[in-house]
């Protein structure tokens, strides 16, 4: 199963910085703004799920607010929650049953995660230019920024002779990197709908409280991620800007 690599992401940002340095603004005469939400599935890749397992999905809720700053580019900032989850007992060995190590850790992996995220969206084509009414105004885009999480997670196992060691929780706050893709749709003039997916890579190997304990047991060298899947409804503002001549004398629009 493919999972998204960090070389991705900076790949998407090296494509976001040369469209705002290289590619010069259209004059506008408005701008745009939306505010929205949205519910999917947040997902969980580290020691308990090495891969990512669709079945470890839990749900999870997003409000976001986008605003453009040209043809291209749009800012987004967003709040996302959503519960967590995974076991050993989903990772499968190659012979199609439970890998033998996750089979004697036997741990389960419960909790949620809070997030505030700023994102750059690059828009492959123009989706806020909507003079044609009746021209279906839809764009692909890929995204990249920043988010602050927070997780509250507990590990478990049942794996006696391991609990000591295994049996932990605790909250932790850190950095991500979140990025990732997703297509965007104008249904009206003020009506968006919109699917993403996105992978935000963390700095620590702490997430799911493991990586100190046996190396014969857990990989301390690798990081752990979390996913967020979903699909969005927003509401879209106009702002028209007022050339100079009308704004110092507003007896003119009369």
């Amino acid at each position: 199963m493919a999972v998204f690599r960090f070389s991705y992401a900076l790949l998407a940002g090296s494509v976001l910085a040369g469209s705002v340095l290289f590619r010069p603004a259209p004059a506008v005469a408005q701008t745009t703004s939306e505010l929205g939400l949205g519910v999917g599935a947040t997902n969980y890749k580290g020691e308990v799920s090495p891969q990512l397992q669709w079945q470890n999905s839990r749900p999870a809720a997003t409000l976001f607010y986008r605003r453009d700053i040209s043809s291209p580019i749009t800012l987004r900032g967003a709040f996302t929650a959503g519960a967590l989850r995974a076991t050993d007992g989903n990772v499968t060995g190659v012979n199609g049953g439970v890998a033998p190590l996750p089979g004697y850790r036997q741990v389960t992996l419960t909790g949620s995660i809070l997030e505030l995220s700023g994102v750059v969206e690059y828009n492959f084509l123009d989706y806020h230019q909507r003079k044609e009414r009746r021209r279906v105004h839809a764009t692909p885009y890929l995204f990249i920024g920043l988010a602050g999480y927070y997780a509250n997670t507990t590990t478990r196992t049942e794996n006696t002779g391991l609990q000591n060691d295994f049996n932990r929780q605790g909250a932790k706050a850190g950095i991500a990197v979140p990025a990732g893709g997703g297509v965007k749709v104008a249904i009206s003039e003020h009506i968006n709908l919109g699917a993403e997916m996105g992978a935000r890579k963390t700095f620590t190997d702490q997430f799911d409280h493991l990586g100190d304990q046996d190396p014969l047991l857990v990989n301390p060298h690798d990081q752990d991620w979390y996913y967020y899947t979903g699909l969005s409804v927003s509401y879209t503002f106009y702002h028209i800007f007022c050339p100079p001549v009308y704004k110092h004398n507003k007896r003119l629009l009369k």
